[in-house]
């Protein structure tokens, strides 16, 4: 357990110092490089070290440590969760940057300065991690180290399948993302760090289950067994077209492109008032002005 406790104060140390990060960007940066820049920076930094450190878990942890599968899922939720609550609005990935794009909540040049902050900060964080587990600090770490320059490919079934999965994947992590992103964060962290895990659980013996480009680039694009263009397609066109069918399936349409529902019909706000009709009778008219009358007759003195 000694490997575990490691572990887990590697993930404190990595939130801690992220947090620090924020705090200071957000003092000496501008309003707009923090949001663009520091934020996804210090999300991807943060995200790209504690999914390294839980993939080693994952795939050593149990010959090597005696980790439970139950252990790591449960590590993956909270960890989901942290990352949610401490991002403040950092996506820190890049279909979710395209997608503020096509829903015309960003700008172009917001998205692609979102973009460029995810791949550095996905880059760096690769490389301490790379450095953190040179020290060794635990046999998993040494492990990790004998094996690490020989990794073989995370595509673990043919290239339609693989990219279906990590398509399907993003399809329904987008449908989940639209559709709590609005509640409160009570809600939707909980919701989102849920579906991180579920997905993961289910879709990671064929591809590692990323459905994050800047992530999977930087964990697995460098390790043998498939070609570049076989990582293109799966870790970039697939999540991509899956988020495209999400956001077309959840709007109706793709507002940046298309403003026309191709999907549901939309209806007024405001309803018009019905005009209602009222039948008068002749022999009623003589009654209503008498009582007209009768009502308006001043009292006898």
């Amino acid at each position: 357990m000694d490997g575990l406790n490691v572990s887990i104060g590697f993930f404190f140390l990595v939130v801690g110092v992220c947090q620090v990060l924020r705090w200071l960007s957000k003092r000496l940066l501008s309003p707009g490089t923090h949001g663009c820049l520091a934020r996804e920076f210090a999300g991807s930094f943060q995200l790209c070290m504690s999914c390294l450190e839980l993939r080693m878990l994952m795939e050593i942890g149990p010959w090597g440590g005696g980790f439970s599968l139950d252990l790591v899922l449960t590590l993956l939720f909270l960890l989901s969760a942290v990352h949610g609550a401490s991002f403040e609005g950092a996506s820190a990935n890049p279909t979710v940057s395209v997608q503020e794009f096509l829903l015309l909540e960003s700008s172009l040049a917001a998205m692609v300065a979102k973009l460029l902050a995810q791949g550095v900060g996905t880059g760096t964080g690769w490389a301490v991690t790379r450095l953190y587990w040179s020290w060794e600090l635990t046999q998993l770490h040494f492990i990790q180290n004998l094996i690490g320059p020989e990794c073989s490919s995370s595509i673990r079934a043919s290239l339609p399948h693989a990219a279906f999965v990590e398509g399907s994947c993003s399809f329904l992590f987008h449908l989940v993302f639209l559709k709590v992103r609005q509640s409160h964060p009570l809600y939707r962290v909980p919701a989102l760090a849920a579906a991180v895990t579920f997905l993961t659980y289910t879709a990671g013996p064929y591809t590692g289950a990323f459905f994050n480009p800047a992530l999977a680039t930087a964990t697995t694009f460098h390790c043998s067994g498939s070609s570049f263009w076989d990582y293109l397609q799966v870790y970039w066109l697939g999540p991509l077209a899956g988020m495209l069918a999400a956001l077309l399936l959840f709007q109706g349409n793709i507002p940046r492109l298309f403003q026309k529902n191709l999907l549901y019909s939309q209806k007024s706000k405001y309803k018009v008032p019905k005009a209602k009709v009222t039948v008068q009778v002749e022999g009623d008219k003589p009654q209503r002005k008498r009582k007209v009358e009768k009502s308006n007759s001043k009292p006898c003195a």
